[in-house]
């Protein structure tokens, strides 16, 4: 069988022989003593493969920007990049890795901190800081900016405040990255990469791309499913758009919410206009069911088109045997949080109207102002795509679009084999009063 480019380029990083070598180096390292140690870290501090100060960003709050591209997560480049990223890793641990930053205190702008110079150290290792910025134990506007660039690669909020969760990132070892780049090289290098239009979820990211001709033509934040509810991991293809639809709730919810949620508050079906059918069509009023039993299981429960609906304004449909799909959501507020792991398995998408005019873009009279209009009449209506969209779930929790510049997320679901990159910040959820009444199930 002939070898793809990628596998050539990988040939000789096999991770026994990286283990290997990086147990020599260690050794090697511990004899050579601590000068040895810093010729082997001013090694990776002026590497070719880190990229220059000025290239990377500068002092401002935009500098952040430049971690962003519009080359796909979904492409050759990004494969290429990732296994140059590893190349510039290995180095970086034969090197002994980078330090850990004591985490006794939140760090920000300003701030003096005996802290502040290995959180100099650990910056300029990974590239985000440059080493000319020098070792003070002043947070100034060099850190400052270094701060937002590591927190964008990581999926952290770019504010430059180094507290728990950036603490955590940092803290992880290089050695744990690297062998987190392996484990993402195997998964990208079996995905089959479509050439023109597709979407991509990426679930740990919690983000949408939705590609065309090799470009990121739009970018979305979404909400997967919770720890114990796990969005799937699957291939696709978006055949078909439910605008004002019905919601119908899952055997699995009914027992796991909605019958809590009614011993709790008998109002609440009521409250948000959801509806209990049985078997043959008739109305089954809530207060004739006992809640304390299994029993509401066995009907059907839809909720009406509406504000309250659990999918708001539109459902975004693909064949899949685990029965999820996209929907828009009332609960806006959810896309603002650090973490966006609550649903039951679905996915949300934030600003899901500029997706679906993508979507539909090639189906005949279903254009924005058309779209618009009837979801503004409240009027149910389905639309075939005449052009069905190839959709990919996927699970990625590293990748590069350049080789300096590496994308790192959390383990949300631990299936990369290491509890420290499965960190499971804690989610801090916040409602608006008109969100509260619709909130209370994980849809």
């Amino acid at each position: 069988m002939t070898k793809s480019r990628s596998d050539r380029v990988l040939e000789g990083m096999s991770r026994r022989r990286f283990l290997t070598g990086a147990a020599t180096v260690a050794g090697a390292a511990a004899f050579a003593g601590a000068a040895r140690a810093q010729s082997a870290l001013e090694g990776v501090l002026t590497a070719p493969n880190r990229g220059g100060w000025t290239d990377q960003f500068d002092t401002r709050a935009a500098s952040v920007r430049n971690v962003a591209s519009y080359q796909p997560v979904f492409s050759p480049e990004t494969l290429s990049s990732m296994q140059g990223a590893v190349g510039h890793y290995q180095q970086i641990v034969s090197a002994g890795g980078w330090p850990q930053v004591p985490d006794n205190a939140k760090l920000g702008l300003g701030a003096e901190s005996p802290a502040v110079p290995a959180l100099r150290q650990r910056l300029a290792v990974s590239g985000d800081l440059d080493r000319e910025a020098g070792n003070s134990s002043a947070f100034d506007t060099y850190v400052d900016a270094a701060v937002k660039r590591f927190q964008a690669r990581h999926g952290l909020p770019a504010d430059g405040a180094v507290g728990e969760y950036t603490f955590k990132a940092l803290n992880v070892p290089a050695d744990v990255r690297l062998n987190q780049l392996y484990t993402n090289i195997d998964r990208l290098q079996k995905i089959q990469i479509d050439s023109g239009r597709f979407v991509m979820v990426n679930i740990p990211a919690a983000a949408i791309e939705a590609v065309e001709n090799g470009r990121v033509a739009q970018r979305h934040t979404a909400v997967v499913g919770k720890i114990d509810r796990q969005t799937p991991i699957l291939d696709s293809k978006i055949t078909n758009l439910n605008l004002n639809p019905y919601w119908h709730a899952p055997a699995s919810i009914v027992r796991k919410d909605i019958i809590p949620l009614m011993q709790k508050d008998p109002t609440y079906l009521t409250r948000n206009d959801i509806i209990i059918y049985a078997a043959d069509g008739s109305v089954i009023p809530p207060e004739t069911i006992n809640w304390n039993t299994d029993e509401a299981v066995k009907y059907l429960f839809r909720q009406n088109p509406g504000r309250m609906n659990a999918m708001s304004s539109v459902k975004i449909n693909f064949p899949n045997p685990h029965a999820v799909y996209m929907h828009d959501t009332p609960q806006q507020s959810v896309f603002s949080q650090l973490m966006r792991f609550e649903s039951s398995g679905c996915v949300r998408v934030q600003n899901v109207r500029d997706l679906i005019v993508w979507l539909a873009r090639d189906t005949p009279g279903w254009d924005r102002a058309a779209i618009e209009k009837t979801i503004a009449a409240r009027t149910r209506q389905d639309v075939n795509l005449t052009n069905p969209v190839p959709l990919h779930f996927t699970y990625l929790t590293a990748w590069a679009t350049d080789p300096t510049v590496v994308q790192f997320r959390d383990d949300i679901y631990h299936l990369d084999g290491n509890a420290q990159l499965a960190m499971n910040r804690l989610q801090t959820t916040a409602y608006s009063a008109g969100e509260q009444a619709s909130a209370d199930l994980p849809y």
